[in-house]
């Protein structure tokens, strides 16, 4: 069995069922205060050498939020539940969902299970952290969080196998909210960082 090694999160090694796929051994993973393993997906050594190099970089940004970190986005998440629970008949089962008084309730009813990390195939080709939980509310087709780079939220939804609502809904990134506030901010902090060394060339 062939593997490969991340800097961050060590030897991922090949599945048998999928050449293009490597799975490394449990993880502690802070935002979640658990332990899982992660799959770097549609991974070819020979087509794509920056992949380990973008992926390590996209898990080490990932790896330092903290468990509060996730209260950043519960109102997504929050929202994704109602959404659904609206969209359906009502269900007496999901009473201690439609109680929660806290948006940061949630994630008592969401299980995450496993973290895969790929590289988005068109547009800006960047590296995305996707996690796929298991939630109380959609059990059949679970709850997706993707994380562009591994900084910032790019996409909470079902899993469907889409990093971003723009390729779901075949639609412009520039009209996909989540894609165009992470633009804002990295234009912001590369904006920030010239202004940085501009001034410390004139000190």
């Amino acid at each position: 069995m062939k593997s490969i090694t991340s800097n961050i999160i060590g030897e991922l090694r090949q599945y048998d069922e999928f050449e293009d796929w490597w799975e490394s051994e449990l993880i502690e993973i802070p935002f979640f205060n658990k332990k899982m393993k992660i799959t770097f997906m549609y991974f070819v050594p020979e087509s794509d050498p920056e992949f380990i190099k973008e992926s390590d970089e996209a898990l080490k940004s990932f790896l330092q939020k903290a468990g509060t970190d996730k209260f950043l986005i519960s109102g997504l998440v929050y929202k994704n539940c109602m959404d659904f629970l609206n969209a359906i008949e009502y269900d007496e089962t999901d009473q201690s969902l439609w109680r929660m008084k806290d948006k940061n309730e949630i994630w008592n009813h969401v299980q995450p299970s496993h973290i895969y990390i790929t590289r988005r195939p068109y547009k800006d080709k960047d590296v995305y952290v996707d996690i796929n939980c298991e939630c109380d509310w959609e059990q059949e087709h679970g709850l997706q969080l993707v994380f562009r780079q591994g900084k910032k939220i790019a996409r909470v939804s079902q899993i469907d196998g889409h990093l971003t609502d723009a390729d779901a809904y075949d639609k412009p990134d520039e009209e996909d909210e989540l894609l165009s506030q992470f633009e804002m901010e990295e234009k912001a902090n590369r904006q920030q960082c010239i202004r940085a060394m501009a001034g410390k060339m004139l000190s």
